[in-house]
C-alpha cells in the first residue's frame, strides 16, 4: 500500500531559497489559525446553547457538560476544517493526511492500541503493588469524552501535522522528530505534579504518535491512539492524566500505594510518570519507529 507523506512542495513551501524559514514561519501561523478556530467556534457554540436555553453565557467551566461535549466536537471539526482550507491554499496541495477514506478504521485501530498501551502499565504497576486499584461509582462519562476528544485532537493535529511535519520539511525527520518529542514533553512542565522525569516519560511515548502518523500517512490514528490512552487511564483507572483529574467519573479509581516513590507510583502526575511507562512507552515508540524505518518512511523529503 502506497502511503503518502504530504509535507508540502508547492506554494509557500515551493524548493528554493530559505524554505527551511519560510516553513518555520508557516508552523507559527498555521497552529495560532488553528488553536483561534477552535477556540472561537468552541464559544460560538457555548453562546449558542445558552442563548437557546434562555441563559447567560459567562465561562467554559460555567457551561453544561453536554453543552461542552459538543462544544469541543464542533470545535475540533472547525478546527481540522481550516486545516485543510488553508494548507489547500498555502501549500497548494490536496490533504492526504486528512484522508476520509480511513477515517473510523484508524481512529478505532488507534483507539485500540492507546487503551491496551496505557492499561498494560497500569496493570504492571498493580501487579508489582505500586498503586492500588479500587471500585468507584461511575459518576460522569461526557466530561472524560469531551477531555479526551480535546486533548486527542488539538494536540495531535499541533505535534503531528503542524509542528512535527513543517519541522521535517525545514530540517529532516529526525531533527522533527527529537524536536517535536521534547517540546511536548517540556510543555508538560506547566502541569500540576509535574517533574522532569514526567517529561521525558512523556518524550518516550511520542514514537507512538510519531510512528502511526509515519505508517499510515494520516493524522486519525494518532488522534486515536491519544483519545484511547487519556480515556482509559483517566475515566476507566480513574487515575490522573498528566496531572489532571478532570477525566475521572469511571468504574475505578487507582491511588498510588503509601510509601511508593513516586518514580514508581507515578505520584500525583498519574501512571505516565512511572518507570513502567517510561518503559513500555519507549518500547513501543521503539517498535512503531522502527516499523516505520524498515518500511522507508524516513526516506528524505526533498520530494515530497
Amino acid at each position: 500500500m502506497v502511503v503518502n507523506i504530504a509535507l508540502g512542495q508547492a506554494g509557500w513551501l515551493v524548493p528554493g531559497r530559505w524554505r527551511w524559514a519560510r516553513a518555520l514561519v508557516w508552523l507559527v501561523v498555521l497552529a495560532v489559525l488553528c488553536i483561534m478556530a477552535f477556540n472561537v467556534s468552541a464559544d460560538a457554540t457555548l453562546r449558542l446553547f445558552a442563548m437557546a436555553s434562555g441563559e447567560a453565557f459567562t465561562s467554559r467551566a460555567a457551561a453544561p457538560t453536554d453543552a461542552r461535549l459538543m462544544a469541543v466536537i464542533i470545535g475540533s471539526i472547525t478546527m481540522l476544517g481550516v486545516y485543510a482550507l488553508t494548507v489547500a491554499f498555502v501549500e497548494r496541495r490536496g490533504i492526504p493526511e486528512l484522508g476520509l477514506r480511513r477515517l473510523l478504521p484508524d481512529l478505532g485501530i488507534g483507539v485500540i492500541i492507546g487503551g491496551v498501551l496505557i492499561a498494560s502499565i497500569i496493570g504492571l504497576m498493580w501487579i508489582a503493588g505500586w498503586v492500588a486499584i479500587s471500585g468507584t461509582p461511575i459518576t460522569q462519562l461526557a466530561e472524560s469524552l469531551k477531555e479526551s476528544v480535546q486533548s486527542a485532537v488539538i494536540e495531535e493535529v499541533l505535534m503531528r501535522i503542524i509542528i512535527f511535519r513543517l519541522l521535517w520539511r525545514a530540517a529532516g525527520v529526525v531533527p522533527a522528530l527529537i524536536l517535536s518529542a521534547s517540546l511536548f514533553g517540556g510543555l508538560h512542565l506547566l502541569n500540576p505534579d509535574a517533574t522532569v522525569f514526567a517529561a521525558l516519560c512523556l518524550v518516550a511515548g511520542e514514537g507512538i504518535g510519531i510512528g502511526l502518523y509515519l505508517l499510515t500517512g494520516r493524522v486519525w490514528m494518532s488522534i486515536g491512539m491519544h483519545a484511547g490512552w487519556n480515556f482509559v487511564q483517566g475515566w476507566v483507572f480513574g487515575s490522573a492524566v498528566s496531572g489532571l483529574s478532570d477525566f475521572a467519573g469511571g468504574p475505578l479509581q487507582t491511588l498510588p500505594v503509601d510509601g511508593v516513590a513516586p518514580i514508581l507510583s507515578g505520584g500525583g502526575f498519574g501512571p505516565e510518570s512511572s518507570l513502567a511507562a517510561l518503559f513500555i512507552s519507549l518500547l513501543a515508540s521503539m517498535i512503531f519507529l522502527g516499523v516505520a524505518w524498515k518500511k522507508g518512511r524516513f526516506a528524505t523529503a526533498k520530494d515530497r
